[in-house]
């Protein structure tokens, strides 16, 4: 009997609510984690750009463009 057949003979609410709370219970913390490293993650790059805009930001509002066009 295959895992395919063995799953047709179970009840609707078996495959549709038990076996993802059954999953859920068994891989939750694996999940939370992999989601936590995801936004963590997507927040240090944020970060990084916000900064690199800021320091952009400085150096042009500091520095006047025909000095800095001279030196390049």
């Amino acid at each position: 009997m295959s895992v395919r057949e063995r799953f047709a003979g179970l009840p609707w609410w078996v495959k549709w609510v038990v076996l993802p709370l059954l999953l859920l219970a068994v891989f939750g913390g694996l999940i939370a984690n992999v989601v936590g490293f995801v936004i963590a993650l997507l927040f240090r790059a944020l970060i990084l750009v916000a900064f690199i805009a800021g320091i952009v930001y400085v150096v042009r509002k500091f520095i006047p463009a025909s000095n800095s066009r001279k030196e390049w």
